[in-house]
Protein backbone atom coordinates (compact mmCIF):
# COMPACT_ATOMS: atom_id res chain seq x y z
CA UNK A 1 0.00 0.00 0.00
CA UNK A 2 1.47 3.51 -1.13
CA UNK A 3 2.04 5.55 2.15
CA UNK A 4 -0.06 8.92 2.33
CA UNK A 5 2.33 12.28 2.60
CA UNK A 6 3.70 13.21 5.81
CA UNK A 7 1.46 16.95 5.94
CA UNK A 8 4.40 18.36 8.11
CA UNK A 9 6.93 16.97 5.56
CA UNK A 10 5.15 18.39 2.33
CA UNK A 11 4.18 21.45 3.92
CA UNK A 12 8.30 22.74 4.45
CA UNK A 13 9.80 20.86 1.58
CA UNK A 14 6.91 20.56 -1.09
CA UNK A 15 7.95 16.22 -1.52
CA UNK A 16 5.92 15.26 -4.82
CA UNK A 17 3.03 13.86 -3.49
CA UNK A 18 2.05 9.59 -4.63
CA UNK A 19 0.66 9.46 -7.78
CA UNK A 20 -3.34 8.69 -8.14
CA UNK A 21 -4.04 4.98 -8.22
CA UNK A 22 -2.90 3.82 -11.49
CA UNK A 23 -1.07 6.73 -12.82
CA UNK A 24 2.22 8.04 -13.03
CA UNK A 25 2.61 11.43 -12.13
CA UNK A 26 4.33 13.58 -9.55
CA UNK A 27 2.39 16.34 -8.18
CA UNK A 28 3.37 18.60 -6.06
CA UNK A 29 1.55 20.44 -3.13
CA UNK A 30 3.06 23.20 -1.41
CA UNK A 31 1.31 24.11 1.74
CA UNK A 32 3.27 27.06 2.32
CA UNK A 33 2.12 29.01 -0.97
CA UNK A 34 -0.55 31.20 -1.04
CA UNK A 35 -2.12 29.75 -3.80
CA UNK A 36 -4.89 27.25 -2.31
CA UNK A 37 -4.69 23.27 -2.45
CA UNK A 38 -7.59 22.39 -4.55
CA UNK A 39 -5.98 24.65 -7.56
CA UNK A 40 -2.61 23.60 -7.45
CA UNK A 41 -4.39 20.07 -7.93
CA UNK A 42 -6.67 21.06 -10.76
CA UNK A 43 -3.65 23.08 -12.33
CA UNK A 44 -1.09 20.11 -12.44
CA UNK A 45 -3.52 17.58 -13.58
CA UNK A 46 -4.73 19.92 -16.30
CA UNK A 47 -0.95 20.25 -17.62
CA UNK A 48 -0.51 16.55 -17.15
CA UNK A 49 -3.59 16.38 -19.59
CA UNK A 50 -2.59 18.72 -22.25
CA UNK A 51 0.89 17.16 -22.36
CA UNK A 52 -1.00 13.56 -22.86
CA UNK A 53 0.64 12.24 -19.46
CA UNK A 54 -3.26 11.62 -18.83
CA UNK A 55 -4.77 10.39 -21.93
CA UNK A 56 -8.26 10.56 -22.83
CA UNK A 57 -10.11 7.82 -20.94
CA UNK A 58 -7.74 7.20 -18.32
CA UNK A 59 -9.44 7.14 -14.70
CA UNK A 60 -8.62 9.24 -11.90
CA UNK A 61 -9.96 6.86 -9.40
CA UNK A 62 -12.44 8.05 -6.73
CA UNK A 63 -12.13 11.04 -4.80
CA UNK A 64 -11.79 9.27 -1.36
CA UNK A 65 -8.45 7.13 -2.29
CA UNK A 66 -7.59 10.29 -4.36
CA UNK A 67 -7.52 12.48 -1.31
CA UNK A 68 -5.60 9.69 1.28
CA UNK A 69 -2.99 9.18 -1.41
CA UNK A 70 -2.60 12.77 -1.28
CA UNK A 71 -2.95 14.07 1.92
CA UNK A 72 -5.91 15.86 1.03
CA UNK A 73 -9.06 16.68 2.42
CA UNK A 74 -12.13 14.99 0.17
CA UNK A 75 -14.02 18.31 -0.57
CA UNK A 76 -10.15 19.89 -1.31
CA UNK A 77 -9.84 17.36 -3.74
CA UNK A 78 -13.54 17.40 -4.96
CA UNK A 79 -13.29 21.05 -5.90
CA UNK A 80 -10.57 20.34 -7.98
CA UNK A 81 -11.88 17.47 -9.79
CA UNK A 82 -15.11 20.56 -10.17
CA UNK A 83 -12.80 22.78 -11.97
CA UNK A 84 -11.68 20.52 -14.55
CA UNK A 85 -15.14 19.65 -15.09
CA UNK A 86 -16.37 22.75 -15.76
CA UNK A 87 -13.33 22.93 -18.11
CA UNK A 88 -14.48 19.89 -20.17
CA UNK A 89 -11.23 18.00 -19.42
CA UNK A 90 -12.77 15.70 -17.11
CA UNK A 91 -16.58 14.21 -16.59
CA UNK A 92 -18.17 11.80 -13.92
CA UNK A 93 -19.51 8.85 -14.73
CA UNK A 94 -21.59 6.59 -12.51
CA UNK A 95 -20.66 3.51 -11.76
CA UNK A 96 -17.05 4.27 -13.50
CA UNK A 97 -15.71 6.83 -11.81
CA UNK A 98 -13.55 10.37 -13.11
CA UNK A 99 -12.23 10.17 -16.60
CA UNK A 100 -10.42 12.20 -18.36
CA UNK A 101 -11.99 13.57 -21.62
CA UNK A 102 -9.56 15.02 -23.41
CA UNK A 103 -7.44 18.34 -23.47
CA UNK A 104 -8.21 21.45 -25.23
CA UNK A 105 -6.76 21.70 -28.65
CA UNK A 106 -4.44 24.76 -29.35
CA UNK A 107 -4.06 25.69 -32.56
CA UNK A 108 -2.11 28.03 -33.84
CA UNK A 109 -2.95 31.24 -35.90
CA UNK A 110 -1.48 30.05 -39.37
CA UNK A 111 -2.80 29.05 -42.73
CA UNK A 112 -3.83 25.71 -42.17
CA UNK A 113 -6.95 23.39 -41.73
CA UNK A 114 -8.48 22.04 -38.70
CA UNK A 115 -8.62 18.55 -39.92
CA UNK A 116 -4.88 19.00 -40.62
CA UNK A 117 -3.83 20.68 -37.19
CA UNK A 118 -6.06 18.11 -35.27
CA UNK A 119 -3.97 15.13 -36.86
CA UNK A 120 -0.86 16.51 -36.08
CA UNK A 121 -1.41 16.58 -32.63
CA UNK A 122 -2.66 13.09 -33.01
CA UNK A 123 -6.28 13.54 -32.24
CA UNK A 124 -7.72 11.40 -34.79
CA UNK A 125 -10.26 14.12 -36.39
CA UNK A 126 -13.10 12.64 -38.39
CA UNK A 127 -16.03 14.65 -40.41
CA UNK A 128 -19.66 14.73 -40.57
CA UNK A 129 -21.30 16.65 -43.85
CA UNK A 130 -24.05 17.82 -43.05
CA UNK A 131 -24.70 19.65 -46.15
CA UNK A 132 -22.91 19.79 -49.63
CA UNK A 133 -24.93 21.08 -52.84
CA UNK A 134 -24.32 24.05 -55.77
CA UNK A 135 -26.03 26.94 -54.60
CA UNK A 136 -26.59 30.53 -56.08
CA UNK A 137 -23.80 32.58 -53.90
CA UNK A 138 -25.24 34.93 -50.91
CA UNK A 139 -24.41 38.25 -50.86
CA UNK A 140 -21.78 38.12 -48.22
CA UNK A 141 -20.08 35.03 -49.67
CA UNK A 142 -20.02 36.63 -53.05
CA UNK A 143 -18.43 39.88 -51.50
CA UNK A 144 -15.76 37.49 -49.85
CA UNK A 145 -15.49 35.45 -52.71
CA UNK A 146 -15.12 38.69 -55.23
CA UNK A 147 -18.04 37.14 -57.48
CA UNK A 148 -20.96 38.55 -58.61
CA UNK A 149 -24.05 37.61 -56.04
CA UNK A 150 -26.11 34.55 -57.72
CA UNK A 151 -22.92 32.59 -59.38
CA UNK A 152 -22.42 29.37 -58.46
CA UNK A 153 -20.69 27.86 -55.07
CA UNK A 154 -20.53 25.02 -53.34
CA UNK A 155 -22.05 25.48 -49.72
CA UNK A 156 -20.42 22.70 -47.24
CA UNK A 157 -21.44 22.14 -43.38
CA UNK A 158 -19.51 20.12 -41.85
CA UNK A 159 -18.84 19.05 -38.29
CA UNK A 160 -15.67 18.25 -36.91
CA UNK A 161 -15.12 15.50 -34.29
CA UNK A 162 -12.18 13.90 -32.08
CA UNK A 163 -12.80 10.83 -30.31
CA UNK A 164 -16.97 11.03 -31.38
CA UNK A 165 -17.03 14.37 -29.96
CA UNK A 166 -17.70 17.47 -31.70
CA UNK A 167 -15.11 20.40 -31.76
CA UNK A 168 -16.26 22.53 -34.29
CA UNK A 169 -19.02 23.23 -36.90
CA UNK A 170 -17.48 24.37 -40.63
CA UNK A 171 -19.45 26.31 -43.12
CA UNK A 172 -17.06 26.74 -46.60
CA UNK A 173 -18.06 28.34 -49.92
CA UNK A 174 -15.89 27.04 -52.76
CA UNK A 175 -16.62 29.11 -56.10
CA UNK A 176 -17.98 26.71 -58.97
CA UNK A 177 -15.86 24.64 -61.26
CA UNK A 178 -12.74 25.09 -58.31
CA UNK A 179 -12.60 21.98 -57.06
CA UNK A 180 -14.82 18.72 -56.53
CA UNK A 181 -16.12 18.39 -53.34
CA UNK A 182 -16.95 14.68 -53.00
CA UNK A 183 -18.79 14.17 -50.21
CA UNK A 184 -17.32 11.07 -49.66
CA UNK A 185 -13.59 12.27 -49.59
CA UNK A 186 -14.67 15.60 -47.63
CA UNK A 187 -15.48 12.75 -44.61
CA UNK A 188 -12.07 10.84 -44.87
CA UNK A 189 -9.51 14.42 -45.50
CA UNK A 190 -9.66 18.18 -44.98
CA UNK A 191 -10.40 20.55 -47.55
CA UNK A 192 -7.22 21.99 -47.84
CA UNK A 193 -5.39 18.85 -48.17
CA UNK A 194 -8.24 18.45 -51.26
CA UNK A 195 -7.59 21.75 -52.96
CA UNK A 196 -3.26 21.01 -52.89
CA UNK A 197 -4.15 17.70 -54.08
CA UNK A 198 -6.00 19.63 -57.17
CA UNK A 199 -3.27 21.77 -57.50
CA UNK A 200 -4.63 24.89 -55.75
CA UNK A 201 -1.43 26.70 -54.36
CA UNK A 202 -2.44 28.38 -50.60
CA UNK A 203 -0.63 31.99 -50.58
CA UNK A 204 -2.83 33.94 -47.72
CA UNK A 205 -5.84 34.66 -45.92
CA UNK A 206 -7.90 37.42 -44.36
CA UNK A 207 -9.31 36.17 -41.09
CA UNK A 208 -11.39 37.56 -37.88
CA UNK A 209 -11.60 35.62 -34.62
CA UNK A 210 -14.67 36.65 -32.69
CA UNK A 211 -16.93 34.84 -29.58
CA UNK A 212 -20.46 34.91 -28.70
CA UNK A 213 -23.19 32.38 -27.16
CA UNK A 214 -24.48 29.10 -28.32
CA UNK A 215 -27.87 29.74 -30.02
CA UNK A 216 -30.39 26.31 -29.08
CA UNK A 217 -29.18 24.69 -32.77
CA UNK A 218 -25.67 25.39 -32.10
CA UNK A 219 -26.01 24.11 -28.54
CA UNK A 220 -27.35 21.04 -29.72
CA UNK A 221 -25.31 20.13 -32.59
CA UNK A 222 -22.11 20.79 -30.43
CA UNK A 223 -23.07 18.79 -27.27
CA UNK A 224 -23.10 22.12 -25.26
CA UNK A 225 -25.52 23.89 -23.45
CA UNK A 226 -27.61 26.72 -24.50
CA UNK A 227 -25.67 30.20 -24.18
CA UNK A 228 -22.82 27.82 -23.85
CA UNK A 229 -18.76 30.52 -25.11
CA UNK A 230 -18.29 29.78 -28.64
CA UNK A 231 -15.25 31.16 -30.78
CA UNK A 232 -15.92 32.35 -34.09
CA UNK A 233 -13.63 32.43 -37.06
CA UNK A 234 -14.06 34.37 -40.46
CA UNK A 235 -11.82 33.65 -43.22
CA UNK A 236 -10.89 34.12 -47.11
CA UNK A 237 -8.76 31.98 -48.50
CA UNK A 238 -6.92 32.83 -51.75
CA UNK A 239 -4.50 31.34 -54.26
CA UNK A 240 -0.66 32.41 -55.45
CA UNK A 241 -2.46 34.29 -57.63
CA UNK A 242 -4.29 36.39 -56.07
CA UNK A 243 -7.57 34.50 -56.59
CA UNK A 244 -10.11 33.92 -53.31
CA UNK A 245 -10.77 30.19 -53.51
CA UNK A 246 -12.66 29.35 -49.89
CA UNK A 247 -15.09 31.59 -47.20
CA UNK A 248 -15.60 30.26 -44.32
CA UNK A 249 -17.35 31.01 -41.10
CA UNK A 250 -16.94 28.65 -38.65
CA UNK A 251 -18.36 28.11 -34.68
CA UNK A 252 -15.87 26.17 -32.31
CA UNK A 253 -16.49 24.77 -28.98
CA UNK A 254 -14.27 27.23 -26.32
CA UNK A 255 -14.15 24.33 -23.55
CA UNK A 256 -12.48 22.48 -26.28
CA UNK A 257 -10.76 24.71 -28.49
CA UNK A 258 -8.77 28.29 -28.26
CA UNK A 259 -6.42 29.91 -30.94
CA UNK A 260 -3.25 30.52 -29.89
CA UNK A 261 -0.22 32.76 -31.69
CA UNK A 262 2.68 34.45 -30.86
CA UNK A 263 3.16 38.16 -30.36
CA UNK A 264 6.49 40.16 -31.89
CA UNK A 265 7.72 43.67 -30.69
CA UNK A 266 8.51 45.32 -34.23
CA UNK A 267 11.85 46.91 -34.46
Amino acid sequence: MARVPDRRSARSTGVPSAPPEGLDLDLVLDRSSPVPLYYQLARQLETAIEHGALASGSLLGNEAKLAARLGLSRPTVRQAIQTLVDKGLLVRRRGVGTQIVHSRFKRPLELSSLYDDLEKAGLSPTTRVRHNALEPASPEAAVALGIAEGSGVHRLERLRLTHGRPVAALRNYIPEGLLDVDTVRLESTGLYRMMRAAGITLHSARQSVGARSATAQEAALLDEPVGAALLTMRRTAYDDTGRAVEYGTHIYRATRYAFEFQLLVRP
